[in-house]
């Protein structure tokens, strides 16, 4: 399980390694062309469900965190997939990988 903290006090969000591998590749790609957006996902139910988004620009202060050593294999569709909600009006919404059953709910909690 990987973590994206975002911000300062930090938020962390808990994705897999896999999932967190390629939300990095898709909003780094944005980030890089200095593009402003939402991310937005659905939260798990230990925390509550619902729904969380964060606004992320270049100024932004994001830090990975992997919990495996190894980089994932990266499947192209899925970036596709990312990048095209990412470039929507609504903004990147978290997806599963296409022709899976879909990865658990990320999980946040606020950072002191």
């Amino acid at each position: 399980m990987g973590l994206l903290l975002y911000g300062s006090p930090s938020i962390e969000i808990s994705f897999d390694d896999r999932a967190l591998q390629h939300l990095q590749i898709v909003i780094t790609a944005k980030l890089r062309r200095r593009e402003s957006f939402v991310f937005s996902w659905n939260d798990s139910a230990d925390i509550g469900s619902g729904r969380s988004s964060i606004w992320l620009d270049p100024s932004s202060t994001l830090y990975y965190r992997y919990f495996g050593s190894r980089v994932p294999a990266i499947n192209r569709e899925w970036i596709d997939v990312l990048m095209e909600s990412a470039n929507s009006g609504s903004g990147l919404f978290f997806l599963p990988e296409p022709g899976t059953a879909g990865h658990p709910a990320p999980t946040q909690r606020p950072r002191a």
